[in-house]
């Protein structure tokens, strides 16, 4: 399928193992025209901020903003629901002309009065740049009359790209940080980074790790509550799960309050082992944390592995594509992959840098297709080319699949079960297992032209 042609100006961040040696373009701005898979600044941003549960989240700027909310990206609470109500001030062309900060201050006053938050978190959206409101200004008065934090993400989408939009949330989410207690804090304790509980994953590792005898201070941001983070500095390490978005905020904590942090994968069987045994191994003194760590690494592993070595037989010699956000997930899902027989022939990311491919081409076999901030014609090309079996990837991704004719498994946005840790691995399996071998992909029309080909 050579006639599907590619832009001349994305070639550089389009790279086949094997046949150059290594050297590929990425972290710049999408090619316009190119209709990026990417979102932007401000999805980055509500990406981070949304799981908090207890906290209000409004949108400055006009309606159609507001469409990007909890039921596009799902994160489960365990308590408060608040999260799920789409916030908006709904910016019109008088507010545009005149300016929207009454308005914003307006929406503030009525909103924490009706729901009692928190704190509130307010979301500038391009239009708030171009008229330039001065979001923070209305913020600080409405904190001054409310007494909760009211904390501005300057996230307005034409600033650069999703990965922006993790910054611009991390640095609302620190004003939180430091602002609690922690005598109730121990030696023996984490905080978990990067993990938004889409599926309810968060409950699956924070189990898996209080198990073990580690107190988790608090989850940023998943089933997230303000409080909880107001004393996230008080733990003794940040264990940051494979999303870069969270990797700003770890930052940020070791150089104010001195907390170091590792970067972690919940999976696949390898990675899920790994994090537990690389947190209990930062407890040298607790020695019994580590006899644990070993006991339940066993016990779940002996659970799942004769499902998933069954299930390995119908996989053996399938083909996967891989396309998601963040390139430290792509890491976890080739191996997760590799352990179920398949192979990975095409993985890319949205957000990677230079080490991230580096390393993806480092695990790849010869011919592996490795993206940068794909579009849907190139997804599409090096599916036909590769005669994908599979591809792994999000609610932007899944239209592509399914016109290409081949099973999918949402890793990202909509799906509704866990993937991360020991089950979830299962539960993947399961998935990709189901969709892969279903009998319809043999009546398509593109898998039966590959065929007559």
């Amino acid at each position: 399928m050579s006639s599907i042609p590619i832009l001349k100006a994305r070639e550089a961040q389009i790279h086949t193992k094997g046949e150059k040696p290594f050297d590929m373009t990425c972290g710049k701005h999408s090619v316009a025209g190119s209709v990026s898979q990417r979102a932007c600044v401000f999805c980055g941003s509500r990406v981070v901020l949304y799981p908090i549960a207890d906290a209000l989240h409004l949108i400055h700027g006009p309606i159609g903003c507001a469409a990007y909310t909890w039921d596009i990206r799902g994160a489960l609470s365990s308590g408060p629901q608040l999260h799920r109500l789409s916030f908006s001030t709904d910016l019109r062309e008088r507010d545009v002309i005149f300016g929207g900060e009454k308005k914003l201050e307006a929406a503030l006053d009525e909103l924490i009065d009706q729901y009692k938050p928190k704190a509130a978190f307010v979301y500038s959206t391009c239009i708030v740049g171009i008229i330039g409101d001065d979001v923070a200004a209305v913020c600080r008065k409405t904190q001054a009359k409310k007494g909760i934090p009211v904390l501005p993400v300057h996230s307005e989408g034409f600033k650069g790209t999703k990965k922006d939009g993790y910054k611009a949330a991390c640095d609302a989410l620190f004003k939180l940080v430091g602002k609690g207690s922690t005598e109730d804090v121990s030696p023996v304790s984490i905080n978990i980074l990067g993990e938004f509980n889409i599926g309810g994953e968060a409950w699956i590792i924070k189990e898996y790790y209080e198990r073990m005898g580690v107190q988790v201070v608090s989850v940023m941001t998943g089933d997230g509550r303000v409080d909880e983070i107001g004393k996230s500095h008080g733990a003794a390490l940040n264990v940051v799960q494979c999303s870069g978005a969270l990797t700003f905020l770890a930052e940020m904590m070791k150089e104010e309050y001195g907390t170091p942090y590792i970067r972690v994968s919940y999976i696949g069987i390898d990675d899920m082992a790994k994090s537990l045994y690389d947190v209990a191994a930062r407890f040298p003194d607790n020695p019994e944390i580590m006899e644990r760590t070993r006991k339940i690494v066993r016990e779940e592993v002996e659970a799942i592995l004769p499902e998933l070595n069954e299930i390995r037989k119908d996989l053996e010699g399938k083909k996967a594509a891989i396309y998601v956000g963040g390139a430290f997930k792509a890491f976890s899902l080739i191996k997760a992959l590799n352990y179920l027989g398949m192979k990975v022939v095409l993985v890319g990311s949205q957000t990677g840098n230079k080490e991230d491919y580096k390393t993806l081409q480092e695990m790849c076999d010869d011919g592996t297709i490795i993206l940068d901030d794909a579009n849907p014609l190139e997804l599409s090309k090096y599916i036909i080319e590769k005669d994908a079996d599979l591809f792994i990837g999000g609610v932007k991704e899944r239209p592509i699949a399914f016109k290409m004719g081949i099973g999918f498994c949402d890793h990202n946005h909509e799906r509704k079960i866990p993937l991360a840790g020991f089950r979830g691995m299962l539960a993947f399996a399961r998935e990709v297992h189901t969709s892969v071998t279903s009998p319809v992909w043999q009546f398509c029309p593109a898998r039966l032209g590959n065929k007559e080909e």
